[in-house]
Formats: C-alpha cells, structure tokens, sequence
C-alpha cells in the first residue's frame, strides 16, 4: 500500500516522506514538517492514534487524514478525539483520497486565520504562539481548543452550529458524529468560564450549536 501511495502521490506532483513505524512517524514529522499526514492506524511500536495524539500534545496542528481498515463509528471518534482532521476507511478510491488531500492543504494554506490576538474576561489567548493565560495564570489548551475558540470568536454574537465547527476546524463537512464537538466544548468551559455550568462566554443554543459572547 506505501509502494503504492508514494508512486500515485509522486505521479502528481508531491514529495513523499516515507515512515515505515509509529517513532518513525513522529521523528520523520519533526524533521520534515510535512504540508499534510497520512497516517496508518496500525503501525509497528506506535498506533496511527498514540502518533496523532503525541503530535497533537506537541502543537503540531499539520492536518492528518487517518487511515484504517476499521469501520466503526467508535474508531472514527477515537481518532478525531485525539486531533485526526479526516478518516479514511480501507480500501479506498486513491482518487478519493487525492481529493481529500487537495481540500485540507487548500484549507490549511487559503483559510489561513488572520486573528492573532484575544481577551476576554480575565482570558488572554496568542493564536500565534498558542498561549492562553487566565487572571495570569497560565491555561492548558489544546491545539484543537484553540481552534474551536478561534472559530467561535471570529463568529461572535452569531450561532455557529456544530456541523460549521466540525467543517471549519475538524475540516469535515456534514459528518454525522456532532458529540465530539460537545465533548471538546465541555472541556474547554471548564479552563475558560468562571462557572462552567452556567457559562458566559460559550453559550449554547439548544439543538442548534454554541454562540461565543466576549
């Protein structure tokens, strides 16, 4: 499948690096920064998402397509928990995959987002340097929360629905698995609002999605 892959990808123009384990996988990141990632779900010493999640905790925000010969809904959620920005189920259309391709490096490299810097409250966010410090202290949030707060921001006093923020940031558009977002949503009230249950500045609209509010 890699033989296949690189001679597909090459034939259309791209520089393939080539990782043929999971350490690989990540050493092989930092050495080349990669425009995108197709990353295996099962790899030698590391899986697809222990590579994914370790890239994610480092700030690596690069977009990763998993691949997997599963079909679970689980599995799906387990790798966009962990930062994967699209799934790819085996065996697939390399035409398919060409497409999704072209869509992630045209959204990681056109929707470049212009805001750099954010206060609200006592919460002060560097989208640039991805640093978050509340009341001076600072906050621990992921490169995915980042992203989430950014979109909602850049959206404020508007209703952005949970499909819009699985699009903008997860950058998959119409997927049916919305309680990802929920899930990411809870965790992040509970580093930014003063009372997480009765939130001020992330606000839900019923059966719609969340409005942001500074």
């Amino acid at each position: 499948m890699v033989r296949g892959l690189r001679h597909n990808f090459e034939f259309e123009g791209y520089q393939v690096c080539v990782a043929r384990d999971g350490e690989a996988a990540i050493d092989e990141t930092f050495h080349s920064n990669p425009d995108i990632i197709l990353l295996d779900v099962m790899l030698p010493k590391l899986s697809g998402l222990d590579v994914c999640r370790h890239l994610r905790a480092k700030g690596v925000t690069t977009p990763i397509i998993m691949l997997t010969a599963r079909g679970q809904e689980t599995d799906k959620v387990v790798g966009l928990e962990v930062g994967a920005d699209d799934y790819v189920t085996k065996p697939f259309s390399i035409k398919e995959l060409l497409a999704r391709v072209r869509v992630h490096l045209r959204r990681a490299t056109n929707g470049v987002r212009t805001l750099e810097r954010y206060k609200f409250g006592d919460v002060e966010l560097d989208f640039r340097k991805y640093r978050a410090v509340r009341a001076g202290r600072p906050i621990d949030l992921s490169p995915r929360e980042f992203e989430i707060l950014k979109c909602l921001i850049l959206h404020e006093n508007e209703i952005v629905t949970r499909d819009q923020l699985l699009d903008e940031v997860w950058g998959l558009e119409n997927y049916p698995i919305t309680r990802t977002v929920d899930n990411h949503i809870a965790k992040l009230r509970q580093k930014i609002e003063v009372s997480p249950s009765d939130p001020e500045h992330i606000i839900t609209v019923h059966r719609i999605g969340y409005k942001f509010a500074s």
